[in-house]
């Protein structure tokens, strides 16, 4: 192999400043819009929010290594956005205040059973995605939840009803009566021996 095939592979056309600083910039400024486009651009709830996630890796890409296509250069990159997150994490994890203004709150879609239409609306979600969302997660309908919250992070979590106190207490006394009437039809059915 010649010498200059070993330079275009390893040795950066960028200064090692320049590769640091290129992904520091556009990792704030996606964490930034990404906390201003909210939650639903992390959920993926639907087929266009995956496609404008997946393009915006391509649309930064030459943000991030500018005119550089060396391995060392896209080492430099990497290493770069990695050590600035796991930095990043830790620092937000010891300051709650700053990682709610990071990375937001909880937004409650569903209390007590009961939908809260302005909630989606806010967060631009649909009820066919709300539902999509709960029947992925194992709900036949939403009438069967009791609470869906999305998080932070856009997770959406769904949260069952539990039956009331009095309807489990009814179900118990059903299911007894049902249990009294099987017996009491065997008795029935059971010949009477004669008096001896």
């Amino acid at each position: 192999m010649s010498v200059t095939l070993w330079h275009d592979m390893f040795v950066p056309a960028l200064p090692l400043l320049e590769k640091i600083l290129r992904p520091i910039f556009v990792y704030v400024f996606l964490v930034v819009a990404l906390r201003l486009a909210g939650k639903r651009e992390l959920a993926q709830l639907n087929p266009f929010d995956l496609v404008v996630l997946l393009t915006l890796s391509n649309t930064v890409q030459n943000a991030i290594i500018g005119d550089d296509n060396t391995v060392t250069g896209g080492i430099i990159g990497a290493t770069t956005l990695l050590l600035l997150n796991y930095f990043l994490v830790r620092f937000l994890y010891g300051h709650q205040k700053l990682d709610r203004l990071v990375e937001g709150d909880e937004d409650v879609l569903i209390e007590e059973g009961k939908l809260r239409a302005e909630r989606l609306k806010e967060e631009l979600i649909t009820l066919p995605e709300l539902e999509a969302a709960a029947r992925r997660q194992g709900f036949a309908s939403l009438e069967e939840v009791e609470r869906a919250v999305l998080g932070p992070g856009g997770t959406l979590s769904f949260a069952g009803k539990k039956p009331a106190p009095e309807e489990a207490r009814h179900r118990e006394l059903l299911d007894r009566f049902d249990q009294l009437t099987r017996e009491l039809a065997q008795l029935r059915a059971k010949p009477i021996a004669p008096p001896a």
